[in-house]
């Protein structure tokens, strides 16, 4: 039986296989918290055409169900069938880019003179068993052992001495014995039992990434991502604390987002053959409010003045206390947070970045649902948080998604005919459009002349290629089997807010510092979709600061690239304490200049043009 997605990709399937097998065997990940048993009812996806057998499931209603809607691993074809997956469905495992970025990163670091240092550190020992003569406890002959090698004074959880005598006896007692600071032990296991692992992990409001480290050499085994599956509560953080604080789900909003990071380990797990107890470390960089609901802290002073987190640093607290399916008593760190909206994903962008070892003035943009900046040296550092939204990761726009395989990465329009041109990742069919085609297409149809500066359609223009959709006009980017992807004038007002929000955010920060544009010798550009970003197109659009191209790098995700230095090394992790400790915040939720600069941006580019020479210069010769 054949198999067919939506976005071209066949396989061969069997009515004796559920569907969520055969598409993991085609290396199509969907999520899965619960391993296939059908109680999590993530694995959901629409049966287009095909006849098929399914299990009944409380997790889908009966207008999912009369819409072809079933759960993949309750799924059996019957013939050839053709289906749809919903991006939320997806998780995206091996990331070619994000391997190789890791490769520059372990590359530099080690340069560097940086050396390993994980969380845990192993002491091997090779210990007598007992006799009739020779009978202390295992505890006793455990720590004489360890005194023996200069291990001294050593702690141990309840957690390690319940599994001791079996595990001493399991390893005919040559063990290697992991612990963390303090010192306290976290794992005993046999010497043969060789191979250490860790977790890096970026939650994001919008998209959760997780990187399989080895250990032994620093080197990534492997990353994948999804969507976090908070957003079915709400796509932004405030809408989450709320629900959080009115609505007692605190608990929930952990349990959803624990979940999300298990479906993506036990995918790593079993494509590597790597055994969940085996994995010894985790380091969580995350937003503060995200930070605050992996631990299932509760997160509502953040959003009322004024503005306090419950924690900016935090303990070492053991996986067993969320749920993560490592080593019970594996240690997670968190990466510090600066401020309510200034979490542990931006330092550890500052930490990739190295501004903070600069002499020159560099300007950090992490390009996300939360749009934070960061201004500053390594004398001194400022930042502040304004809220851009999820759009340029694909949540809020009509065929938005994430800039991974099937996404519209780069758009061409011809100015006279308006006929586009795109470009797609993985040079497939296209399926949707990511964060850098949104741009292009929105700063092409402007020079093109058939959007106006505040965003609205020109249907005069071009009326064959605009036309009137369910939610008002929308312009045809693309297609794919009859299937139109567009971008509607809804859309549009959603990225130029996302836009005018980062614009407003730097101008705010530069002028709070008594720094002018061109006082910057650097500006980092962090953020997924930012691998794929056209610098000119976001001048044009007035995102991004007019300044001469070659001060702009692009970093792609530096929240999970902080969290994987940190994993690596006991120097980046008091660093990256030392960059929160440095940073000043400025509240922008606060500032009455902040919504002044805001409504200024909201045009394209911006209602003060000269602050755009380069584009202003480009419209005059069109």
């Amino acid at each position: 039986m054949q198999i067919t997605i939506s976005s071209g990709k066949t396989l061969d399937g069997s009515g004796e296989e559920n569907l969520l097998r055969t598409l993991k065997k085609g290396g199509i990940y969907l999520a899965s918290s619960c391993g296939g048993k059908g109680t999590c009812g993530k694995c959901r996806l629409k049966i287009v055409e095909g006849r098929y057998r399914t299990a009944p499931s409380g997790k889908l209603s009966s207008k999912d169900t009369a819409s072809g809607i079933v759960l993949a691993c309750q799924t059996f074809p019957e013939s050839d069938i053709v289906l749809d997956i919903p991006k939320e469905s997806h998780i995206v495992v091996g990331d070619v880019l994000e391997m190789s970025r890791v490769s520059d990163l372990l590359a530099s670091f080690r340069s560097s003179g940086g050396s390993l240092s994980p969380l845990v550190e192993w002491v091997r020992l090779r210990m007598d068993p007992p006799t009739i003569d020779d009978n202390i406890s295992d505890l006793e002959r455990l720590r004489k052992n360890l005194d023996a090698v200069g291990c001294e004074n050593m702690r141990f959880p309840h957690g390690v001495i319940a599994s001791l005598a079996d595990s001493l006896r399991e390893a005919s007692w040559h063990i290697q014995l992991g612990y963390t600071e303090g010192p306290e032990a976290v794992m005993v296991k046999p010497v043969s039992r060789c191979g250490k692992a860790g977790l890096a992990i970026d939650i994001g409001t919008t998209t959760i990434v997780l990187y399989l480290v080895n250990l032994d050499d620093g080197s990534l085994v492997d990353a994948c991502s999804t969507y976090n599956s908070q957003i079915r509560i709400g796509d932004d953080v405030i809408t989450r604390i709320v629900y959080a604080t009115e609505s007692g789900g605190v608990a929930e909003l952990q349990e959803i987002v624990v979940n999300d990071l298990n479906t993506l380990l036990l995918s790593l797990a079993e494509k590597h053959g790597v055994r969940l107890d085996e994995i010894e470390s985790a380091v969580v960089a995350g937003n503060t409010t995200m930070t605050h609901l992996f631990w299932g802290l509760p997160p509502g002073y953040i959003r009322e003045e004024p503005y306090t987190p419950t924690v900016n640093f935090f303990p070492l607290w053991p996986a067993k206390t969320v749920g993560l399916k490592i080593a019970d008593l594996a240690p997670i760190y968190t990466m510090p947070c600066v401020a309510s909206y200034v979490g542990g994903d931006i330092v550890a962008g500052v930490l990739a970045s190295g501004m903070h070892r600069r002499s020159g003035i560099s300007l950090f943009m992490d390009i996300g649902t939360n749009g934070e900046i960061v201004v500053g040296n390594r004398e001194w550092l400022v930042t502040a948080a304004c809220s851009a939204g999820p759009c340029f990761e694909g949540s809020g726009i009509r065929h938005g998604m994430r800039a991974t395989e099937g996404a519209i990465e780069a758009v061409a329009i011809d100015h006279s005919t308006l006929a586009p041109a795109v470009r797609v990742i993985g040079n497939g069919p296209p399926i949707g459009i990511c964060g850098s085609g949104m741009i292009d297409a929105v700063t092409e149809l402007f020079l093109a002349g058939a959007l106006d500066r505040k965003g609205n359609f020109i249907i005069e223009r071009a009326p064959g290629r605009i036309r009137e959709g369910d939610e008002g006009l929308e312009f045809v980017i693309g297609s794919n089997g009859g299937r139109d992807i567009v971008l509607t004038e809804v859309d549009i007002e959603n990225i130029l807010r996302a836009k005018a929000a980062l614009f407003a955010g730097v101008s705010l920060l530069l002028k709070k510092v008594g720094l002018a544009l061109d006082s910057i010798e650097r500006v980092y550009i962090a953020g997924g979709f930012g691998n794929y970003l056209n610098v000119e197109k976001a001048i044009v659009m007035g995102m991004l600061p007019d300044l001469p191209r070659d001060k702009f790098r692009f970093l792609g995700n530096t929240a999970i690239a902080g969290a994987y230095l940190c994993l690596l090394s006991a120097e980046k992790r008091a660093e990256a304490e030392e960059i929160a400790r440095k940073m000043t915040n400025v509240e922008l939720s606060v500032s009455k200049r902040f919504m002044d600069e805001y409504l200024s941006a909201l045009f394209l580019p911006h209602t003060d043009t000269s602050l755009f020479p380069s584009v202003e210069n480009l419209l005059e010769k069109i």
